[in-house]
């Protein structure tokens, strides 16, 4: 294995998650700055710092472990209401020790800049800039890819011609254009081969190109089981994950493949297919966790849509530029759609409405707005800001499983890697 590509393909994937990081974070920084809150730390990774700069009133800076980042808005949480009473307790220390650690950052004089008195609107914005921002990269590394460089799709040229093939018989030679099947076009390959399988042991006119002429040829196709396809072109497969084979007919040739740009309608299809598969893996989060630890450590094959860690799609990457038969085209290709469907699982595990998750800032926010718009209706005094610390007992549980199962499956990740190649 060349060690240049894999070394290039670490790179680009170790950047392009630092990128997705940084600028995750700048998608909640600058619509909260906009709003007037005071944004203390702007950080990429966790641990210690690395390197950082103070410009104005934020300090930006790089940490050592890249697993993630953050920015700190200050006034996250209000202050205990006015007439509370102070309780024992473990996890009311833990409430009561939030509320101070965020009021102690508040300068005086800068109340008004906290960020518990945003409206829920601007709170919306601002945690769900991260998020968003995540999206809008999923969307334009998929249009890169699907636009600029193109993908690999099937062409009406024939590449091979088998020996003692039904096309050999018939004259076929590679190079041959095919633009009719029994008198009808030919405008794409698995047209053709569609076309084919309803024809098992009949004498069909075929017309090719050659040469800039025009050539008609009698084809016997050849009765054989194929896989069964969808209206995409993809192999059908049954519960034991084989291909369903079905009764057709062969010519025994195949197309030619080139690298062609796809109609910008793909773009947002692809980010639909992606959004609505990550989105199911994370309501069987728990059982795709125990598939990919109980795979790894016994004689099941891991399976190829098994959840990752940062670690697997490392892996992944590693597999790719090393990929011998692989094109410099195709590594970048690949690595690209990695980082997008990275940002895609970052865009909608953000969502999850739990703190410390941004959705849980969402959820927060929805429920401090509709107490307010209840209150305007009824004619009441509008409530202060919801008491976000309350949660944060459950965003500490919520932390704890999140580093155990990033620590299983990277465990997973290291002991028995997805392959894709």
């Amino acid at each position: 294995m060349d060690i240049l590509p894999v070394v290039v393909g670490i790179v680009v994937i170790v950047l392009g998650i630092l990128v997705s990081i940084a600028l995750h974070e700048v998608g909640h920084m600058v619509p909260a700055k906009k709003f007037g809150v005071r944004v203390s730390e702007y950080m990429v990774g966790f641990g210690p710092t690395l390197w950082s700069r103070t410009k104005g009133e934020t300090e930006y800076g790089l940490k050592a472990i890249p697993l993630g980042g953050y920015v700190r808005l200050v006034g996250m949480m209000p202050p205990a209401p006015a007439g509370s009473r102070p309780r024992d307790g473990f996890f009311a220390r833990v409430v009561a020790d939030a509320r101070d650690a965020s009021v102690s950052e508040i300068r005086p004089g800068e109340e008004h800049r906290a960020f518990y008195h945003l409206s829920t609107p601007k709170k919306l914005v601002v945690m769900l800039g991260g998020p968003v921002m995540n999206l809008v990269i999923a969307v334009v590394l998929l249009a890169v890819v699907f636009l600029g460089i193109g993908m690999p799709a099937a062409t009406t040229t024939v590449a091979d011609v088998g020996e003692d093939s039904a096309a050999a018989a018939a004259g076929v030679r590679p190079g041959d254009e095919v633009v009719s099947f029994d008198g009808v076009p030919v405008e794409e390959w698995s047209q053709l081969v569609g076309m084919v399988n309803d024809r098992a042991g009949e004498d069909v006119p075929l017309t090719v190109l050659r040469d800039g002429e025009e050539v008609t040829l009698q084809v016997t196709p050849t009765p054989a089981e194929r896989p069964l396809t969808d209206d995409e072109g993809y192999a059908v497969t049954g519960d034991d994950g084989e291909p369903v084979m079905v009764d057709g007919a062969l010519l025994g040739v195949s197309s030619s493949v080139e690298r062609q740009p796809l109609p910008a309608s793909s773009v947002p299809e692809a980010v639909w297919m992606q959004v609505s598969g990550t989105a199911h893996a994370i309501a069987t989060l728990p059982v795709r966790i125990y598939d990919a630890a109980y795979q790894a450590f016994t004689d099941e094959p891991r399976a190829q849509d098994s959840v990752m860690s940062v670690v697997g799609v490392g892996r992944v990457a590693v597999d790719a530029a090393g990929a011998e038969d692989y094109t410099v085209l195709a590594r970048m290709q690949l690595m690209l759609m990695l980082l997008a469907a990275l940002n895609i699982a970052l865009f909608m595990f953000n969502l999850i409405p739990l703190l410390p998750l941004d959705g849980g800032h969402v959820v927060n926010a929805l429920y401090e707005g509709a107490r307010r718009t209840v209150a305007r209706v009824r004619g009441a005094t509008l409530p202060g800001p919801a008491d976000v610390a309350k949660m944060m007992p459950v965003a500490y549980v919520v932390f704890v499983v999140l580093v155990g199962v990033g620590a299983v499956l990277m465990v997973a990740d290291l002991v028995d890697p997805v392959r894709l190649l």
